[in-house]
């Protein structure tokens, strides 16, 4: 099959599992598209992809992790660094010696540098795997956001810490740890720094053109913004630095100028609906991958480990992937267990370090495509020719150890969060209710004429102006009424109605949110027919369609504020 061919027919299969996906909810998507890659590839004469690990770390890492800095939020990423960064990059070299002994104590044949470089394979998480596994399940949204950043850093340790442990194997050099920190401290520090001036300088350009030109280069800007993770990547890796730190440092430096672009409506939409899409589709095709690759790495490494029988491989599996799991627990309780306690008390964090909480951080340590990329990238000869020691089998124990915690997370994740009390975040509700009635009256207030406005216009004028600005003010007052009934700032009128009577107000205003969704829905279903009538063309069509869309976001959100208010369920979504 070609490659054209195979790249479409990944696609393809990465959106018809997506859509699987929200019929078949017990299974987390990454599974599916595993087993789905493996089931096509499976049959001899199945279809068999040539895994290029350098291709794949270009092609699929940089924009991913570039969306995930970009997405993140900044305040919550800061706020809890020293947790993220004793994760990233404590746990990563705490992982790479405690279980490298540990697996050459259990293999034997298998040298100490080798299996260091087996526990470097394996010490990098997938966040994608631990939000596809835990959507709608509750867990906090502040440790979720601590699994992110973990997530974001330590492909780039794990990979440093895998090259010097390849490094040694080659060249059978001592290791020298003054070198280790030297060129650890060269690619993180340069990496960061290399792609936050692209990412600073990729935003002063953007300012530049559309200062001129304004929303008009909007497609133009989007494109070049997802080219850009790309171009961090390759500057990164060919003057010797982290390009995948350099991606991700990009992604939260063109965030932050992102925030001085409130004017530029269309570049957001665009921008946003280009990511979503671009995330949809390489998540989905780096899992088809991985799955893919299943039947050849089983085959390739059951043979190349004959010695081993299947049910010793496993069990070398099962034991590496606890010792992963439990060096993981050990130092969130002894490394990171102080520093989460004092973000607790800091507000940092919602939830209190608990023991099940604790645990259920560890099983969301879920191994993915960047461990699966980083085990097949190891060399096959060493420098004299000879063949590197036990690759096939790092390469299937690698493998097992992705799908190891990938069906456990899938498994216990979900029955560990069930166990702990609602997560809602409460600062955040607060914050949406108080940034919500600031703008309101804002708004309120920036309708009010100034006495040279009044003297400038005439009577008619002035009187048509008050008649408009009497129905908006209307609106924004209930809207603020609303909030206040919900917890900002009780009014004096709110706080002497009986309970019945709010209950009963606030019913109406879920009502009246209904009914203007309906008449939402009514009219973009006119004009859908007025399309199909030819008495409106397709230009015209998109242009309605996306005030109305609009429109319905707004309302969907107020609906959601006040059917909660009412002690009401969420609505339920429906596509159109």
């Amino acid at each position: 099959m070609h490659t054209v061919e195979t790249v479409l027919l990944v696609l393809m299969l990465g959106a018809v599992t997506g859509i699987a996906a929200r019929y078949v909810r017990a299974v987390p998507l990454p599974l599916i598209q595993i087993a789905m890659g493996a089931l096509i590839a499976w049959p001899q004469g199945g279809l068999h992809i040539a895994f290029d690990p350098e291709l794949f770390l270009l092609l699929f890492i940089p924009p991913l992790l570039f969306a995930d800095g970009w997405r993140i939020p900044k305040r919550e990423f800061f706020a809890l660094a020293r947790p993220i960064l004793l994760l990233a990059f404590g746990l990563v070299f705490f992982t790479v010696l405690g279980l490298g002994y540990v697996i050459h104590w259990m293999i034997p044949s298998m040298p100490l540098t080798v299996a260091f470089a087996l526990a470097a394979v394996v010490s990098p998480t997938d966040a994608v795997a631990v939000s596809a596994i835990t959507r709608n399940l509750g867990m906090p949204s502040k440790t979720m956001h601590m699994l992110e950043g973990e997530s974001l850093l330590n492909d780039a340790s794990g990979l440093v810490a895998l090259k010097f442990a390849v490094a040694a194997t080659l060249t059978t050099a001592a290791f020298s740890w003054e070198e280790a920190a030297k060129e650890f401290t060269w690619m993180a520090v340069g990496g960061l720094a290399l792609g936050s001036l692209m990412g600073w300088g990729f935003s002063r350009g953007r300012d530049i053109v559309t200062r001129r030109v304004g929303d008009v280069a909007a497609t133009q800007m989007v494109l070049l913004l997802v080219l850009l993770p790309f171009a961090s990547y390759i500057v990164g890796e060919y003057i010797g630095v982290s390009g995948i730190l350099s991606a991700v440092a990009a992604g939260i430096a063109t965030n932050f100028a992102d925030l001085d672009r409130s004017n530029f409506i269309s570049e957001r939409m665009q921008t946003e609906g280009t990511w979503s899409m671009v995330e949809a589709a390489f998540n989905g095709a780096i899992f088809l991958l991985l799955g893919l690759q299943l039947p050849s790495i089983l085959g390739e490494s059951l043979r190349g480990a004959g010695r081993y029988d299947a049910w010793m491989l496993l069990g070398y599996v099962t034991a590496i992937s606890c010792a992963l799991l439990l060096l993981r627990w050990i130092w969130l309780m002894l490394g990171v267990r102080a520093a989460l306690h004092k973000a607790h008390h800091q507000g940092h964090i919602e939830a209190r370090p608990s023991a099940l909480l604790t645990l259920a951080t560890t099983v969301a340590g879920i191994r993915g495509a960047v461990t699966l990329a980083a085990a097949l990238s190891i060399p096959t000869h060493l420098t004299n020719g000879r063949l590197f020691p036990e690759r096939n089998l790092l390469i299937f124990l690698a493998t097992g150890t992705i799908l190891f915690t990938l069906v456990l997370g899938s498994i216990v994740l979900p029955l560990l969060l069930r166990r702990m009390p609602p997560a809602e975040d409460t600062q955040a509700l607060h914050e949406e209710r108080l940034a919500r009635t600031r703008a309101s009256q804002a708004a309120i207030a920036s309708l009010a004429l100034s006495e040279e406005d009044t003297q400038r216009h005439g009577t008619q004028w002035l009187a048509q102006h008050q008649e408009v600005v009497g129905r908006i003010t209307q609106e924004y007052r209930n809207r603020l009424q609303m909030l206040d009934e919900t917890g900002i700032a009780n009014s004096a009128e709110a706080q002497s109605d009986t309970p019945e009577a709010v209950h009963e107000r606030r019913l109406r205003y879920v009502r009246e949110m209904e009914l203007r969704l309906h008449c939402i829905q009514v009219e973009r279903e006119t004009l859908y027919a007025e399309r199909h009538a030819h008495r409106i063309n397709d230009a015209m069509l998109r242009a309605l369609v996306q005030e109305l869309d609009m429109s319905e976001i707004s309302l969907r959100k107020r609906l959601d504020l006040g059917r909660r208010a009412a002690g009401l369920p969420p609505a339920h979504r429906e596509s159109h």
